[in-house]
């Protein structure tokens, strides 16, 4: 696709393998982390650690409702999507745990996924690491501390429709 959109915006053989192998490089780092995320995963699946870990977290959960554990779930997803991110190597690095300690609480796994997914995405919305948020201000010429004042309230209301729809969940 970069070798078509060079020859139609008629750029040279230079300038297009320049801004490929840019884009390579862009793509470097994240995929590292899917890399080191999946084989975290693999290694504690294969030397059995994720079962200790399931088995340890097993007793916290079992009894537990399933709308205190959907709610529970999305607070302490919130600090894991800041440090692991929310895309690809967040998901590798949390789900082997979380679908199946679900499964122990009487939660659905796409619910628990869901829970994740909607914690990890409403927390993108005012995460400064954020690239692509970071970069539609500076394009549009706000300044971040303009646009938290102008989300935070519009956040609050986000997170209650959000909470709102996985406590729905968690009862059917």
């Amino acid at each position: 696709m970069a070798v078509v959109a060079g020859i139609v915006g008629r750029m040279g053989e230079a300038v297009v393998a320049k801004a490929f192998l840019g884009g390579v490089a862009d793509f470097a780092a994240p995929a590292f982390l899917v890399i080191l995320a999946r084989s975290v995963s693999v290694v504690m699946t294969n030397t059995k650690t994720i079962n200790t870990v399931l088995h340890a977290m097993e007793g916290l959960v079992a009894g537990a409702s399933s709308v205190a554990f959907v709610l529970l779930t999305f607070v302490a997803s919130l600090p894991l999507s800041f440090v692991v991110g929310g895309g690809s190597a967040g998901t590798a690095l949390t789900a082997p745990v979380l679908a199946p300690l679900g499964g122990f609480a009487g939660v659905d796994r796409a619910l628990v996924m869901a829970t994740w997914v909607a914690a990890a995405g409403w927390l993108r919305l005012a995460l400064p690491t954020n690239a692509i948020l970071v970069a539609g201000l500076a394009l549009a010429g706000v300044g971040f501390d303009q646009y938290l004042r102008f989300a935070a309230p519009l956040m609050g209301i986000l997170v209650m429709v959000i909470l709102a729809v996985l406590t729905l969940g968690a009862l059917l």
